[in-house]
């Protein structure tokens, strides 16, 4: 990977709809260059994919939470694992040195069913506990990291 495969990656996470041809404006190459790379770098599966940055209240989801999970000495982290995967709620996991294994992004219309989850999370075998913070609100999420990613 070099500088201009760095810039278009930086290029598609501020703006994952920009054409081939103006991106090859910005880069300083061809459209086919450019789609050639870009097709790399999906092969690659450096770009995993293509989403819509949604206003999350609008789409009726206007709690967000971080949920900690405390697995228990005999858990199965593939089953907690797979059950949490299950929790269309839960948009991002991520495993976590320290007490808590793991680290939830959730997101939920109310705080009864933050509620509501929390108590599914809890009664999911292999976890011991969990702590919740919730968001009051968000300044930002998903900024593109300057400088090549």
């Amino acid at each position: 990977m070099d500088s201009i495969d760095l810039r278009l990656i930086d290029l598609l996470r501020e703006n994952a709809r920009s054409s081939y041809a103006e991106l090859a404006r910005k880069v300083g190459l061809s459209a086919p260059a450019v789609h050639e790379r870009v097709g790399k770098l999906e092969a690659a599966g450096t770009i995993r994919g293509y989403r819509a940055d949604v206003d999350h209240e609008a789409v009726g989801l206007g709690v967000t939470a971080l949920i900690g999970i405390v697995e228990d000495s005999g858990a199965d982290t593939d089953d907690v694992l797979t059950a949490v995967r299950a929790m269309p709620e839960v948009e991002s996991c991520y495993f976590m040195a320290g007490v808590e294994s793991y680290q939830l992004i959730v997101r939920v219309g109310t705080i009864a069913e933050l509620e509501q989850l929390i108590v599914r999370i809890n009664r999911t075998p292999g976890v011991a506990s969990t702590r919740t913070a919730i968001a009051l609100s968000t300044k930002w999420e998903n900024r593109p990291q300057p400088g090549g990613v």
